[in-house]
């Protein structure tokens, strides 16, 4: 049976149904026609075997050509060890091994893939909730003395939600040379006691030039600018060792202080909504369809240079669908008129003014 896509998932279900199979991975994959597997479950594995590798299953060989082909198209990293390939095509998880540095990495199928992008959208209520305690925790987290892991992640996270900066991983950075936040060389920053400055080469070859004022979070950019070492973003440990942080202890450090299933991405979609609800607030609400149109390409267009993406994958991935099809049909109007008199909340505790008004759409309106 073929894979849905998340569109056609998504127009047999309601909202509520959607958001549902979410918190059930099993029945996620049962809705699409994948089947949940685990690689605990019996599969084929990777063998080095003189310049390449040998496949086997059950201990036997793989010699079938179209189960061989598959494998090839799966594109596993040579590098990986230990790896785990899932026996059936529809596995919502395909591939399993571990990489140079015995991290764990994970292929998924497609459209696994795929759904899981679009569901940044149905999970946006849960984390506009969850907001305002990851706040408080960055804040007692920031507060910590030292530089102990603690303090750099929430010093990473804290910067990630100002800067909208992506958090990076080694494979990019080896790859076409870009870098994320927690790939960051200690060259890539400038700044002094008040005021902390960041040049870049993001993904996709994007020059970042990101500068804005904070007395604390400058402070401790610059300590750890001052731990011996190339890496920007450092730690000591318990034993007293210099350690650099990654992508994976930053999304273990969200899942922890915000006590849900989000990641750096989440972050990213909440301001990509943001900053376009606030961007069509600046333009105002247009008189006719044709200027509307336009007012919502230029509000993509903002929230593309803000997250270093195109205008296509700003709409497809960051900017919540619902945002602009009430600015369309004429129905944003009074919410934006509550933007009128916001109140700039630099702090970041709680939510802000507008985050509150975005909240009582995302739970209020459909369209």
């Amino acid at each position: 049976m073929k894979a849905l896509t998340s569109e056609r998932l998504q127009k047999r279900l309601t909202p509520k149904q959607f958001a549902k199979i979410l918190n059930d991975p099993e029945k996620t994959a049962k809705a699409i026609n994948l089947r949940y597997v685990t690689d605990a479950d019996v599969g084929i594995i990777r063998k080095k075997w003189g310049r390449g590798f040998r496949y086997t299953y059950e201990e036997k060989k793989v010699a079938d050509k179209a189960q061989l082909e598959r494998i090839k198209r799966l594109v596993i990293p040579p590098a990986w060890r230990n790896v785990w390939i899932c026996v059936i095509e529809n596995g919502h998880l395909q591939v399993t091994g571990m990489d140079d540095k015995d991290r764990k990495q994970y292929i998924y199928h497609p459209t696994w893939v795929e759904l899981r992008n679009q569901t940044k959208f149905y999970k946006m209520i849960q984390f506009a909730h969850a907001l305002p305690n990851i706040r408080l925790n960055l804040e007692k987290d920031l507060a910590l003395r030292g530089l102990k892991q603690r303090k750099v992640l929430a010093t990473v996270v804290s910067l990630m939600e100002r800067t909208n900066m992506r958090v990076g991983n080694e494979v990019y950075e080896k790859l076409y040379g870009s870098y994320g936040i927690t790939t960051l060389k200690d060259r890539h920053y400038k700044g002094n006691s008040n005021k902390l400055h960041f040049t870049f080469k993001g993904k996709k070859g994007v020059k970042h030039n990101i500068s804005f004022t904070n007395k604390r979070l400058a402070r401790i950019v610059q300590q750890c600018k001052e731990i011996p070492g190339k890496e920007l973003f450092q730690y000591y440990n318990e034993e007293g060792k210099r350690q650099p942080i990654d992508s994976g202890m930053v999304n273990d450090y969200i899942k922890e202080i915000s006590g849900d299933d989000f990641t750096a991405k989440d972050f990213r979609t909440w301001s990509g909504t943001v900053n376009a609800f606030l961007a069509l607030n600046e333009l105002g609400m247009a008189d006719s369809e044709t200027e509307r149109e336009k007012a919502i390409v230029s509000a993509l267009d903002k929230v593309a240079s803000l997250l270093g993406n195109t205008r296509a994958v700003c709409k497809k991935y960051y900017v919540h669908p619902l945002i602009l099809e009430l600015y369309e049909t004429e129905s944003l109007e009074r919410y934006l008129e509550q933007l009128d008199n916001i109140e700039k909340n630099n702090n970041k505790a709680g939510l802000t003014h507008e985050e509150e008004i975005l909240l009582t759409i995302l739970e209020n309106e459909r369209v």
